[in-house]
Protein backbone atom coordinates (compact mmCIF):
# COMPACT_ATOMS: atom_id res chain seq x y z
CA UNK A 1 0.00 0.00 0.00
CA UNK A 2 2.85 2.58 1.00
CA UNK A 3 4.58 1.47 -1.80
CA UNK A 4 2.33 2.13 -4.15
CA UNK A 5 0.93 5.39 -2.77
CA UNK A 6 4.61 6.53 -3.23
CA UNK A 7 4.52 5.51 -7.45
CA UNK A 8 1.58 7.98 -7.15
CA UNK A 9 3.07 10.39 -5.04
CA UNK A 10 6.10 10.70 -7.51
CA UNK A 11 4.30 10.30 -10.57
CA UNK A 12 1.97 12.99 -9.57
CA UNK A 13 5.43 15.42 -8.70
CA UNK A 14 6.74 14.39 -12.24
CA UNK A 15 3.40 15.14 -14.27
CA UNK A 16 3.26 18.61 -12.51
CA UNK A 17 7.51 19.43 -13.13
CA UNK A 18 6.34 18.80 -16.56
CA UNK A 19 3.41 21.13 -16.75
CA UNK A 20 5.13 23.81 -15.28
CA UNK A 21 8.90 23.20 -16.55
CA UNK A 22 8.15 21.30 -20.12
CA UNK A 23 11.63 21.92 -21.00
CA UNK A 24 13.28 20.01 -18.70
CA UNK A 25 11.95 16.82 -20.58
CA UNK A 26 12.64 18.27 -23.93
CA UNK A 27 15.51 15.78 -24.28
CA UNK A 28 12.90 13.01 -23.83
CA UNK A 29 10.75 13.86 -26.35
CA UNK A 30 12.96 14.36 -28.72
CA UNK A 31 13.56 11.26 -29.55
CA UNK A 32 10.12 10.97 -30.92
CA UNK A 33 10.47 14.54 -33.04
CA UNK A 34 11.70 14.53 -36.80
CA UNK A 35 14.64 16.60 -37.30
CA UNK A 36 13.81 20.46 -37.02
CA UNK A 37 10.48 20.24 -35.28
CA UNK A 38 10.12 21.19 -31.80
CA UNK A 39 9.83 18.35 -29.10
CA UNK A 40 8.10 20.11 -26.78
CA UNK A 41 4.53 22.03 -27.46
CA UNK A 42 5.18 25.37 -27.91
CA UNK A 43 1.73 26.42 -29.80
CA UNK A 44 0.30 26.97 -25.15
CA UNK A 45 1.05 26.82 -22.15
CA UNK A 46 1.11 22.98 -21.67
CA UNK A 47 -0.44 23.99 -17.43
CA UNK A 48 -3.17 26.41 -18.99
CA UNK A 49 -4.46 24.14 -21.17
CA UNK A 50 -4.50 20.95 -18.50
CA UNK A 51 -6.23 23.33 -16.01
CA UNK A 52 -8.98 24.08 -18.56
CA UNK A 53 -9.60 20.45 -19.42
CA UNK A 54 -9.72 19.60 -15.95
CA UNK A 55 -12.64 22.41 -15.48
CA UNK A 56 -14.60 21.61 -18.36
CA UNK A 57 -14.63 17.53 -16.89
CA UNK A 58 -15.25 18.33 -13.37
CA UNK A 59 -18.41 21.18 -14.22
CA UNK A 60 -19.41 18.58 -17.02
CA UNK A 61 -19.44 16.19 -14.16
CA UNK A 62 -20.52 17.50 -11.29
CA UNK A 63 -23.80 18.80 -13.86
CA UNK A 64 -24.12 15.09 -14.54
CA UNK A 65 -24.11 14.12 -10.55
CA UNK A 66 -26.94 16.49 -9.37
CA UNK A 67 -29.19 15.37 -12.31
CA UNK A 68 -28.10 11.99 -12.35
CA UNK A 69 -28.61 11.30 -8.61
CA UNK A 70 -31.75 13.68 -8.86
CA UNK A 71 -33.39 11.34 -11.16
CA UNK A 72 -32.52 8.18 -9.12
CA UNK A 73 -33.76 10.13 -6.05
CA UNK A 74 -37.37 10.68 -7.59
CA UNK A 75 -37.63 7.41 -9.09
CA UNK A 76 -36.94 5.39 -5.94
CA UNK A 77 -39.72 7.11 -4.15
CA UNK A 78 -42.99 6.01 -4.60
CA UNK A 79 -44.52 9.60 -6.09
CA UNK A 80 -41.68 8.71 -8.96
CA UNK A 81 -41.64 5.08 -9.44
CA UNK A 82 -43.73 5.20 -12.78
CA UNK A 83 -41.18 7.63 -14.51
CA UNK A 84 -38.29 4.85 -13.88
CA UNK A 85 -38.45 3.60 -17.96
CA UNK A 86 -38.41 7.47 -18.83
CA UNK A 87 -35.50 8.29 -16.49
CA UNK A 88 -33.27 5.59 -17.63
CA UNK A 89 -34.21 5.77 -21.09
CA UNK A 90 -33.07 9.32 -21.09
CA UNK A 91 -30.16 8.13 -19.34
CA UNK A 92 -29.57 5.53 -21.66
CA UNK A 93 -29.49 8.40 -24.68
CA UNK A 94 -26.86 10.05 -23.13
CA UNK A 95 -24.56 7.02 -23.70
CA UNK A 96 -25.24 5.62 -26.82
CA UNK A 97 -25.06 9.44 -28.58
CA UNK A 98 -21.99 9.54 -29.95
CA UNK A 99 -20.45 12.56 -28.25
CA UNK A 100 -18.97 13.93 -32.26
CA UNK A 101 -22.55 13.95 -33.24
CA UNK A 102 -23.70 15.85 -29.68
CA UNK A 103 -20.85 18.07 -30.96
CA UNK A 104 -22.31 18.72 -34.45
CA UNK A 105 -25.69 18.86 -33.23
CA UNK A 106 -24.40 22.09 -30.53
CA UNK A 107 -22.19 23.53 -32.35
CA UNK A 108 -25.44 25.58 -35.35
CA UNK A 109 -27.30 26.37 -31.70
CA UNK A 110 -24.39 27.15 -29.09
CA UNK A 111 -21.48 28.15 -31.71
CA UNK A 112 -17.44 26.94 -30.94
CA UNK A 113 -15.66 26.90 -28.26
CA UNK A 114 -16.28 25.02 -24.40
CA UNK A 115 -20.45 25.07 -24.55
CA UNK A 116 -21.04 22.12 -27.13
CA UNK A 117 -18.15 19.96 -25.24
CA UNK A 118 -19.72 20.50 -21.90
CA UNK A 119 -23.06 19.08 -23.16
CA UNK A 120 -21.68 16.32 -24.55
CA UNK A 121 -20.00 15.12 -21.69
CA UNK A 122 -22.64 16.05 -19.45
CA UNK A 123 -25.18 13.83 -21.74
CA UNK A 124 -22.08 10.80 -21.64
CA UNK A 125 -21.73 11.01 -18.00
CA UNK A 126 -25.40 10.48 -16.98
CA UNK A 127 -26.05 6.90 -17.09
CA UNK A 128 -23.21 5.57 -15.26
CA UNK A 129 -23.77 8.32 -12.11
CA UNK A 130 -28.14 7.14 -13.06
CA UNK A 131 -27.50 3.92 -12.56
CA UNK A 132 -25.01 3.26 -9.69
CA UNK A 133 -27.50 5.88 -7.36
CA UNK A 134 -30.35 3.73 -8.36
CA UNK A 135 -28.04 0.66 -7.47
CA UNK A 136 -27.33 1.77 -4.33
CA UNK A 137 -30.79 3.08 -3.14
CA UNK A 138 -32.22 0.08 -4.17
CA UNK A 139 -29.60 -2.50 -2.30
CA UNK A 140 -29.93 -0.85 1.05
CA UNK A 141 -29.75 -3.63 4.20
CA UNK A 142 -33.46 -4.14 5.24
CA UNK A 143 -32.41 -3.76 8.98
CA UNK A 144 -31.12 -0.27 8.40
CA UNK A 145 -34.15 1.51 6.52
CA UNK A 146 -37.10 -0.50 8.87
CA UNK A 147 -34.78 1.03 11.99
CA UNK A 148 -34.84 4.28 10.29
CA UNK A 149 -38.83 4.13 9.90
CA UNK A 150 -39.10 2.85 13.47
CA UNK A 151 -37.62 5.51 15.07
CA UNK A 152 -39.92 7.54 13.07
CA UNK A 153 -37.82 9.18 10.83
CA UNK A 154 -40.17 11.24 7.93
CA UNK A 155 -39.26 9.88 4.39
CA UNK A 156 -36.56 12.93 3.73
CA UNK A 157 -35.00 12.31 6.98
CA UNK A 158 -34.19 8.76 5.75
CA UNK A 159 -33.45 9.87 2.30
CA UNK A 160 -30.80 12.59 3.64
CA UNK A 161 -29.62 10.87 6.84
CA UNK A 162 -29.50 7.03 5.87
CA UNK A 163 -30.04 6.40 2.42
CA UNK A 164 -27.39 8.55 0.54
CA UNK A 165 -25.10 8.24 3.27
CA UNK A 166 -25.07 4.42 3.24
CA UNK A 167 -25.48 4.58 -0.78
CA UNK A 168 -22.45 7.48 -1.40
CA UNK A 169 -19.90 4.61 -2.08
CA UNK A 170 -21.35 3.06 -4.75
CA UNK A 171 -22.80 6.91 -6.30
CA UNK A 172 -18.90 7.71 -5.86
CA UNK A 173 -18.28 4.69 -7.64
CA UNK A 174 -19.98 6.20 -11.08
CA UNK A 175 -19.08 9.08 -10.81
CA UNK A 176 -15.32 7.89 -10.92
CA UNK A 177 -16.29 5.81 -14.32
CA UNK A 178 -17.95 8.48 -15.42
CA UNK A 179 -14.76 11.35 -14.70
CA UNK A 180 -12.37 8.95 -16.24
CA UNK A 181 -14.46 8.33 -19.54
CA UNK A 182 -15.14 12.55 -19.32
CA UNK A 183 -11.16 13.02 -19.36
CA UNK A 184 -10.87 11.14 -22.45
CA UNK A 185 -13.50 12.01 -24.35
CA UNK A 186 -13.08 15.58 -23.98
CA UNK A 187 -10.33 15.53 -25.78
CA UNK A 188 -12.67 15.75 -29.07
CA UNK A 189 -13.95 19.49 -27.73
CA UNK A 190 -10.70 20.55 -29.73
CA UNK A 191 -12.50 19.97 -32.67
CA UNK A 192 -14.61 22.49 -31.92
CA UNK A 193 -12.36 24.83 -30.53
CA UNK A 194 -12.60 23.79 -27.17
CA UNK A 195 -9.29 24.69 -25.07
CA UNK A 196 -8.43 20.55 -24.16
CA UNK A 197 -5.56 18.66 -24.29
CA UNK A 198 -6.77 17.41 -27.72
CA UNK A 199 -5.34 20.03 -29.09
CA UNK A 200 -1.72 19.40 -28.61
CA UNK A 201 -2.87 15.63 -29.87
CA UNK A 202 -3.91 17.33 -32.96
CA UNK A 203 -1.20 19.69 -33.54
CA UNK A 204 1.00 16.81 -33.62
CA UNK A 205 -1.47 14.96 -35.92
CA UNK A 206 -0.95 18.08 -38.42
CA UNK A 207 2.58 18.67 -37.94
CA UNK A 208 3.12 14.98 -38.26
CA UNK A 209 5.09 15.61 -34.96
CA UNK A 210 4.82 12.36 -32.58
CA UNK A 211 6.43 14.07 -29.57
CA UNK A 212 3.06 16.52 -29.01
CA UNK A 213 0.85 13.26 -29.63
CA UNK A 214 2.61 11.75 -26.96
CA UNK A 215 2.66 14.73 -24.45
CA UNK A 216 -1.13 15.12 -24.71
CA UNK A 217 -1.91 11.53 -24.29
CA UNK A 218 0.48 11.23 -21.48
CA UNK A 219 -0.98 13.87 -19.95
CA UNK A 220 -5.09 12.97 -20.24
CA UNK A 221 -3.69 8.96 -19.02
CA UNK A 222 -1.77 9.99 -16.44
CA UNK A 223 -4.56 12.45 -15.13
CA UNK A 224 -7.12 9.84 -15.47
CA UNK A 225 -4.93 6.41 -13.60
CA UNK A 226 -4.14 9.47 -10.76
CA UNK A 227 -7.94 10.34 -10.30
CA UNK A 228 -9.38 7.23 -11.11
CA UNK A 229 -7.34 5.85 -7.56
CA UNK A 230 -7.92 8.95 -6.14
CA UNK A 231 -11.10 8.48 -6.06
CA UNK A 232 -11.16 4.53 -5.62
CA UNK A 233 -9.28 5.39 -2.18
CA UNK A 234 -12.13 7.70 -1.25
CA UNK A 235 -14.94 4.94 -1.76
CA UNK A 236 -12.88 2.67 0.45
CA UNK A 237 -12.86 4.78 3.00
CA UNK A 238 -16.46 5.93 3.17
CA UNK A 239 -17.16 1.90 2.76
CA UNK A 240 -14.83 1.65 5.63
CA UNK A 241 -16.90 4.51 7.81
CA UNK A 242 -20.06 2.93 6.71
CA UNK A 243 -18.80 -0.36 7.58
CA UNK A 244 -20.14 -1.66 4.29
CA UNK A 245 -15.72 -2.35 3.48
CA UNK A 246 -16.12 -5.98 5.75
CA UNK A 247 -19.83 -6.95 3.85
CA UNK A 248 -18.00 -6.56 0.78
CA UNK A 249 -15.54 -8.28 1.35
CA UNK A 250 -17.02 -11.29 2.89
Amino acid sequence: MRIGLLIRLIVLVVLLVFLIHPDTFAGFFALFAKAGQPPIYNQGSLLDITLNHLAIVLTATVASTIIAVGLAILVTRPFGAEFLPLSRSLANVGQTFPPVAVLALAVPVLGFGTAPTLVALFLYGLLPIFENTLTGLTNLPPAVTDAAKGVGMTGWQRLLKVELPLALPVILSGIRLSTVISLATATIGSTVAARTLGEVIIAGLTANNTAFVLQGGLIVGVLAVLIYDALSALERFLMARTGQLGRAAA
